[in-house]
């Protein structure tokens, strides 16, 4: 019987170290192998503390609130004429409506809610009473050259002007108008300032560009002038208006860019960005706080870089034939990034605030600073998120994740080869919705929004009236058989992939145990022992039961046995399963006389007493169906019998 079921246990265990699993033997190496992961996962945590601590440290509510309270104002449409709202900005003449309507009275705060008028310091105005404008606003503008396009010959006698889209060498910089004032002369762009981009195209830095005075008077009055002599021309293509405030409340700066794009088929988009950003790092002591994390995650970077040098020292190429690894490196190198840009951030803000204000005429550039620091958060939000991705390479010694991992990595190349076939059916569908719909809906006006909104098909969240509406015909034959062959096949193809794969990993570790050291039976070890040592908790008698607690049975280095003792805790059942062993162990022992090889094996490999359980019970199953087998070939032989003495008896 045994042989029988020897031959099992070796192919399942080879399934398994394909699949990515490990062997289930408990050995001292093991088991130092994950004390070092138990020490590793427990400085993490304390790092991916300290991180979460900084990360939600540089945002809070007060951010959303503040965006919402300037969205409200400066983009909602008033109560009294929709038309001049920001986004019902339509044209040219709509743009000038909302500059000289509610752009003014938006910046412009001399006033209480009862009409009773403000006394205001140095002339400052403050924007719902609690947000300071930093200088004055600033309004700039890029054109493009005249005769920048093609016209078709035909049309030659009729059109005498054309402007392109906006290109960086089509850009017009000659003056224009009165050019006696800096808004009809184009200034260079700076190094620094990033571009823009829009819906359009992408803008530079650099334009035609004009400050708003002081008053609110003032700037109606110079908004009326630039009006009148044509400041916004037919080559204009974008108009920026840009300010800053501060919330001494809260510390907060916000940053404020309306963007109204004029494209060349006429008519206006517009589009903001309102960004509330922490400039000021280190004014509360909960800031002096967030600083001594910054230190301690500087510290934890610089020990994280000495740990992997070692590591790529010891194992060089092999180090990198592992994604964990590799995942270590992504982590660092961002961490290294944002380090560099935090001390960066500091000293240009520490050197700048000064010089922005020091002149309250001027526009404060703080678009400069609140786009890096965007950047920034950005980038701390990716770190932060492979940093807890990572904390699957500590919990994978539980078997359940050891199980979701094996699925993984045995259907990895069937997924691959359905992605394949999956991506060649959408972007051919992709493409198909875009060249049918793309002029009619704006779902698929681009090959990226058709890409979005197939996906959002997927899920359930699209509007068939708009596609049935631009093609009574392929629109609902395009929607029918992209959810067909998409969410009804395609789909269930991925589902079934994982399912198949899973049912066969769960069956082989049913079939083997795992006899893996448990990371939570290893931390309660450690907070034992570490409890003793402190004289807090009295140490255990029997060594042996602590072991046990861990699923590990360990030789004596003077004593050797031939089967693992149990412990206190062992049932009288399993201690009379041991006696098999040592009778197999005699048997085998005439047979084979041992050798100084065998003993050395056998001294260095053994067979736990679970691992012997799962036999003894493959053994007695083993041993009913041969019984039952034995029964039946009895019955059958009986019938021949009976058959061979019917036939003699009719032969006389």
């Amino acid at each position: 019987m045994e042989p029988s079921a020897a031959p099992q246990r070796p192919a399942v265990e080879q399934r398994l170290s394909g699949s990515g699993a490990v062997k289930p033997r408990v050995t001292c190496s093991r088991e130092l192998e994950l004390k070092t992961a138990l020490r590793e996962l427990v400085i993490y945590i304390v790092f991916l503390t300290d991180l979460c601590i900084l990360t939600f440290g540089m945002v809070s509510t007060d951010m959303y609130y503040l965006n919402k309270v300037m969205s409200h104002l400066f983009l909602e449409p008033s109560s009294e004429d929709d038309r001049r709202g920001f986004r019902s900005i339509g044209s040219r003449a709509d743009f000038w409506r909302f500059a000289e309507g509610p752009l003014l009275d938006g910046l412009y705060w001399d006033k209480w809610y009862n009409n009773t008028t403000l006394t205001l310091q140095n002339n400052n105005s403050h924007i719902y009473y609690e947000n300071l404008l930093l200088g004055v606003a600033q309004i700039r503008q890029l054109k493009v050259r005249n005769n920048t396009c093609s016209i078709y010959p035909y049309f030659r006698t009729f059109l005498e002007d054309c402007y392109s889209e906006y290109r960086y060498r089509a850009e017009d910089r000659s003056d224009f108008g009165p050019r006696n004032e800096s808004e009809w002369k184009y200034s260079s762009a700076s190094s620094l300032s990033p571009w823009y981009w829009g819906s359009m195209g992408l803008y530079s830095s650099g334009g035609y560009m004009f400050t708003l005075p002081k008053s609110k008077q003032e700037s109606m009055e110079k908004l009326v002038f630039l009006r009148e002599n044509s400041w916004l021309t037919r080559g204009t293509r974008v108009v920026f208006t840009d300010f800053s405030t501060y919330n001494a409340n809260i510390n907060l700066f916000c940053i404020v860019r309306l963007v109204v794009e004029f494209p060349a088929t006429g008519g206006a988009l517009t589009s903001s960005h309102i960004y509330s950003v922490k400039l000021l790092r280190y004014v509360t002591y909960y800031d002096y706080f967030l600083a001594s994390c910054e230190i301690a995650f500087c510290l934890f970077i610089i020990a994280f870089i000495i740990q992997e040098a070692i590591k790529i020292g010891k194992l060089k190429k092999e180090y990198f034939t592992s994604a964990w690894n590799w995942l270590d490196l992504l982590l660092l190198l961002v961490s290294i990034l944002a380090i560099a840009f935090n001390i960066y951030r500091t000293v240009e803000v520490s050197l700048l605030m000064e010089e922005l204000l020091s002149d309250a005429h001027i526009y404060p550039d703080f678009y400069f600073l609140a786009f890096w620091q965007v950047l920034y958060n950005n980038m701390i939000a990716v770190n932060i998120f492979f940093a807890w991705i990572k904390i699957f390479k500590y919990v994978s010694f539980n078997k359940t994740m050891t199980q979701l991992s094996s699925t993984l990595s045995r259907c990895a190349k069937d997924i691959i080869g359905f992605a394949i076939m999956f991506f060649i059916i959408f972007f051919a569908y992709a493409q198909l919705g875009y060249l049918v719909f793309g002029s009619q809906v704006e779902e698929f006006s681009s090959f990226q929004n058709c890409i979005f909104t197939q996906f959002r098909i997927v899920l359930g969240d699209f509007d068939f009236e708009t596609v049935e509406a631009a093609n009574r015909i392929l629109g609902p034959i395009y929607f029918i058989t992209f959810v067909f062959f998409v969410f009804f096949i395609l789909l269930n193809m991925f589902l079934a992939i994982i399912n198949d794969t899973y049912s066969e990993v769960k069956a082989d570790f049913e079939v083997i145990p795992s006899q893996e050291l448990q990371i939570r039976d290893l931390f309660r070890q450690s907070c034992n022992e570490a409890l003793v040592k402190l004289k807090l908790k009295k140490p255990e008698m029997d060594t042996n039961a602590a072991d046990e607690s861990l699923g590990s049975k360990e030789f004596s280095a003077t004593k050797r046995k031939d089967v693992p003792q149990l412990s206190n805790g062992d049932s009288a059942n399993e201690k009379s399963h041991l006696k098999l062993p040592e009778l197999q162990k005699g048997k085998l022992h005439q047979k084979y006389p041992p050798t100084e090889d065998t003993d050395s094996i056998t001294a260095q490999s053994y067979v736990s007493t679970a691992e012997f359980q799962q036999l003894f019970r493959y053994t007695a199953e083993l041993e009913k169906e041969l019984k039952n087998t034995n029964a039946k070939l009895r019955r059958i032989m009986k019938s021949v019998q009976r058959v061979k003495d019917a036939s003699g008896k009719k032969a006389p």
